[in-house]
């Protein structure tokens, strides 16, 4: 898996995810549960992970959808 994004915008991390899965690229948010536990504090950033394979078309298609600058 590589990382696509990494964040601690939980609505930002939910769009891309959602982006992601209509496109039918599998997809995964690492991180989660810790994110909850420190408190929901910001602190540990959540990570959208990607299969090596399909990292090419999952950056295309965030960039297409104006999430560029967040790519990892």
């Amino acid at each position: 898996m590589e990382e696509l994004i990494r964040t601690n915008d939980p609505v930002l991390i939910s769009f891309a995810e959602c982006l992601l899965r209509d496109a039918g690229i599998p997809c995964m948010i690492t991180d989660q549960n810790m994110s909850i536990v420190e408190g929901s504090l910001g602190i540990l950033p959540r990570r959208l992970m990607v299969d090596g394979e399909d990292l090419e078309a999952a950056r295309r298609l965030m960039t297409d959808a104006g999430l560029g600058a967040q790519l990892k």
